[in-house]
């Protein structure tokens, strides 16, 4: 008799011990709706479009996204849209939306829950080659005529340190308006700029100054369960772990 209850009492004890790594019910029904938008190679439309919904859209955060999403358990509804400005904003006024690939500042740091890091990328200002410019830091660069994606963490972080941008609503726009002369130097992040420049069949950029390294992260709603937070941060680690976050990176560079 001694020994059943010595059983009964493991198997209520393990039962307790499972409740503190049990997953909180989420709400019936519950969905995150996901934003993203052209910013290759880490989310991009396989037909290179502006809008563009689930398996149309290719890259190394959105492959890592929606493992994430699959591990943790949690629907979703995934679209690409444009631009920027727009589905940063519906993400940061709406509850259970998320966005991705979004550099964590400073700034944006309270504005958000956080997954991540998907990836890292540099902030650097470009220039065509050949060009003669001497860019040593950032207060050299506020007395040129720079040009910017709209909204962008670059663009944000460069208008903090003093420096105005000429905003372009595609970050393309402004390869082309390097080429005709209308700015002087880009302010971009290098991965993107050398993958769109290539696009493009432009290859004479060079790189006058890379002055911040950001990671990339799934920006969520402030409203986001804190559950949702920490199911998906726990598929992210355990892929980081099993070197599935490798391989999917390495798959796209």
């Amino acid at each position: 008799m001694r020994k059943s209850w010595l059983a009964i009492a493991a198997v209520l004890l393990s039962c307790t011990l499972g409740l503190g790594t049990a997953r909180a019910e989420l709400p019936a029904g519950y969905r995150v709706v996901l934003l993203t938008e052209n910013f290759p190679p880490f989310n991009m439309a396989v037909d290179d479009k502006n809008f563009a919904r689930d398996d149309a859209i290719d890259g190394i955060s959105a492959d890592l996204v929606r493992e994430m999403f699959k591990r943790a358990g949690i629907d979703y509804n995934l679209s690409l849209r444009f631009p920027w400005d727009r589905i940063y904003n519906l993400t940061l006024e709406s509850p259970n939306y998320a966005l991705f690939s979004v550099s964590r500042t400073e700034s944006r740091l309270p504005l958000f829950k956080w997954v991540g890091p998907l990836g890292k990328t540099r902030k650097v200002f470009m220039a065509l080659s050949g060009s003669t410019l001497k860019v040593p830091d950032l207060a050299t660069a506020a007395r040129l005529r720079v040009g910017a994606y709209k909204n962008s963490a670059v663009s944000l972080m460069i208008q903090e340190k003093g420096i105005v941008p000429i905003d372009a609503l595609r970050d393309q726009e402004n390869i082309a308006k390097l080429q005709k002369g209308e700015i002087d130097v880009w302010a971009t992040t290098d991965v993107v700029a050398r993958y769109l420049a290539k696009q493009q069949g432009v290859s004479n950029l060079q790189t006058l100054l890379s002055f911040q390294e950001s990671d990339l992260y799934l920006a969520l709603n402030k409203d986001t369960p804190d559950e949702v937070v920490t199911r998906l941060q726990q598929a992210l680690d355990a892929m980081r772990q099993e070197g599935l976050v490798d391989s999917i990176t390495n798959n796209y560079l």
